[in-house]
């Protein structure tokens, strides 16, 4: 015997309820004919009859979305309310209206009615759906009174142009595209090796963007498994820089904090993107006619380059001790541009503050303040063992030589075993093995007089390894 299957509910619009209303208004028919007629329960049809003056107040309101069918109250209906009235307002004052604004206009109202109370993208569609915003045509309230005239726009000769003295220094920000051999070495230079680094940060030094690497490969196989979310620094699968798309990240970020800030950028630069849509948080100010295209300061980008030298220096001798009569040039063919990631990121955090400020104020980037003493300046990347300062000076500066001959060979997901290997493809690590790796690594430690600073270090690495593994 067939088991009876359930009756499927079938819920009634906003504008099908009204229509239920009227047939029983102007009919005589019943109500469990006219459940019959639009196909659901008799009890649907006494609710709709006891809800008729709420109903109707909602249809006469045009503001309310006539085709949704369940109307769910909002738990902070006063932050709604206050919400739905300026916006209203705003409507009639012909404001572009968007999402962003609608969020940080509630957080506003929540803050001034006391409330703890934190906006979200799924609180703010269902806000727009109870009120019927941004469904077909808006219902615009005639505001009391005529809008205010709007202030007299200058023309644009007479207007002045925005200078550094408009903005505190922690708002200045310069930013360079700086080319990087990630894994060359001494000795070796290679047309494929470059990636593009783009670093940006404020004249104090105190704010550093998260960096940004554009290399040749579409699709590293060091990449294979790893959460993009949980590296350093951003990868653009192209050499170039994806300006357009970092700026509206960057506007964003900016518009979250509530600031405006200044981008300092080479006077044509400003001229080819002033057009750009959305930037209403970042200024774009032009540098003077004679400054170089980059505005972040030439000294702090080769304080990176040089920290980022000395860093794969390091990497490279550790795997050429570990390999015996291996040199440096044949121990950079394993770096991945996964390991220069990692590698630009630390050397990107090990910059000063204090060499970022003195770099911007030696070259007038930065409002109101004098040059520090060569003194008191802080020092650039220790020169490391086994090189001259001229030697070391030439490697930092290696973009500058030509490179060599070589055939450009891109990670894949696919290839044979020894490819494979020598990509720095490398099946995904479990639990297990990073369990072991700890206490290999802790092994060590112990067996080569380690500091208790450094032990320090590793106990915070391993709790937070075991916190993982717990997850």
């Amino acid at each position: 015997m067939e088991l009876s299957s359930k009756k499927k509910l079938h819920a009634l619009s906003l504008a099908e309820k009204i229509q239920v209303l009227e047939l029983l208004d102007e009919s005589k028919l019943s109500q469990s004919e006219v459940a019959r007629r639009f196909q659901v329960s008799q009890p649907q049809i006494s609710r709709i009859c006891k809800n008729k003056e709420k109903l109707l107040a909602d249809w006469c309101s045009g503001t309310a979305n006539r085709e949704r069918k369940r109307k769910r109250e909002s738990k902070y209906s006063s932050i709604d309310e206050a919400l739905l009235c300026w916006y209203h307002i705003a409507r009639a004052k012909a404001w572009d209206v968007t999402g962003p604004m609608l969020l940080h206009k509630a957080k506003e109202l929540a803050d001034l009615m006391g409330q703890d109370f934190v906006p979200s993208i799924g609180w703010l569609v269902r806000w727009k759906r109870r009120n019927n915003v941004g469904f077909g045509a808006r219902h615009v309230l005639s505001p009391p009174f005529p809008p205010d005239p709007p202030p007299p726009v200058l023309p644009p000769q007479s207007q002045p142009p925005l200078s550094l003295k408009d903005f505190s220094p922690e708002d200045v920000f310069g930013c360079a595209e700086v080319p990087l051999l990630y894994r060359a070495a001494p000795g070796r230079v290679g047309a494929c090796d470059q990636v593009r680094v783009l670093l940006c940060a404020n004249s104090r030094g105190t704010e550093k963007r998260r960096i940004l690497v554009g290399g040749h490969q579409a699709t590293p196989r060091c990449f294979f498994g790893v959460s993009s979310e949980a590296l350093p620094a951003s990868y653009h699968p192209e050499l170039g820089i994806p300006w357009t798309k970092w700026l509206a990240q960057f506007d964003q970020d900016m518009g979250r904090q509530g600031r405006q800030v200044a981008l300092l950028l080479a006077a044509p630069v400003v001229e080819e993107w002033a057009g750009l849509p959305g930037l209403c948080h970042v200024r774009l100010l032009p540098l003077a006619a004679t400054s170089t295209p980059p505005s972040l300061p030439s000294s702090v980008v080769r304080a990176f380059k040089a920290h980022y030298r000395r860093r794969l220096l390091g990497k490279l001798a550790a795997v050429q001790s570990e390999r015996g009569g291996t040199s440096l040039a044949e121990a950079g063919v394993g770096i991945t541009v996964l390991d220069a990631l990692h590698l630009a990121a630390a050397a990107w955090a090990k910059v000063p503050p204090q060499l970022i400020l003195s770099s911007f104020v030696q070259e007038g980037l930065a409002p109101g303040k004098t040059p520090l003493s060569p003194d008191r300046a802080p020092a650039v990347a220790p020169v490391p063992s086994g090189l001259s300062l001229e030697e070391f000076s030439r490697f930092v500066d290696l973009e500058g030589q030509e490179p060599g001959p070589g055939v450009c060979k891109e990670e894949t997901s696919t290839g044979d075993a020894e490819g494979r290997q020598e990509d720095g493809f490398q099946p995904l690590p479990t639990k297990a093995d990073a369990l072991r790796a700890l206490g290999t690594l802790r092994r060590w430690l112990e067996c080569h007089s380690t500091s208790s600073e450094l032990f320090e270090k590793f106990y915070d690495c391993e709790e937070e390894v075991e916190r993982l593994c717990c997850l």
